[in-house]
């Protein structure tokens, strides 16, 4: 079975993608560190995260740097964004993402194109949404925990920015599948959204014959 989990930065598609890895024994792929981690290392090279040509270089990165906790600030998901408009990048990434979510058992991805681009034959697809206040709100108090005192406001901006450029590039576009499932996690506590996934998973499970 492969879960593909979709949607905007902050909507809780990660926290849902990990707990419906664990609750159903699959692998699960963050592939947005993918992009993280070239966009880390088009500045570690000292490169433009908008030329085409210093982004690919970027794709050979080595996998320690998946490791490094810098990919979870800010500023990497900004290089991210940046960097995943160009289709030479998109290309570069996809052999690596499509393998895990093909692996035999089946596996649990999330990201912005996992049910539109590389898994399309998903079993079931989620698209995770919140309103940008609420997920402003919630990266806002990770980033105070972590000792990283941004202003809120700050935040929101940054994510409203980060929405429109991947609405809007050209190469796989952030959308949700014709037949995924849109989850609204704006007013849903954490135990709340997960529940909630499970329960459209297991209800498109029964949808595709898979469910036991």
């Amino acid at each position: 079975m492969i879960i593909a989990v979709d949607g905007p930065t902050a909507s809780g598609k990660g926290t849902i993608a990990k707990a419906l890895a664990a609750h159903y024994g699959l692998p699960h792929l963050d592939t947005g560190l993918l992009y993280r981690a070239v966009g880390r290392q088009v500045a570690l090279n000292g490169g433009d995260p908008d030329d085409a040509d210093d982004a690919l270089a970027a794709c050979g990165f080595a996998d320690s740097l998946l490791d490094d906790p810098e990919l979870r600030s800010e500023a990497s998901g900004g290089l991210a964004s940046r960097v995943s408009v160009h289709p030479a990048v998109r290309q570069a990434l996809y052999e690596r993402q499509h393998a895990f979510a093909t692996q035999s058992g089946g596996a649990v991805l999330d990201g912005r194109d996992i049910g539109t681009v590389i898994a399309p034959e998903a079993t079931a697809k989620l698209f995770v949404i919140a309103s940008v206040a609420a997920r402003a709100e919630r990266r806002h108090a990770e980033m105070l925990v972590q000792g990283r005192d941004v202003a809120l406001a700050e935040i929101e901006a940054d994510l409203a920015l980060r929405d429109e450029r991947d609405r809007n590039r050209s190469a796989a576009p952030l959308r949700a599948a014709e037949d995924a499932i849109t989850l609204d996690t704006s007013d849903l506590g954490r135990e709340a959204a997960i529940a909630a996934a499970i329960a459209l998973v297991e209800q498109m499970r029964c949808l595709s014959g898979e469910a036991s």
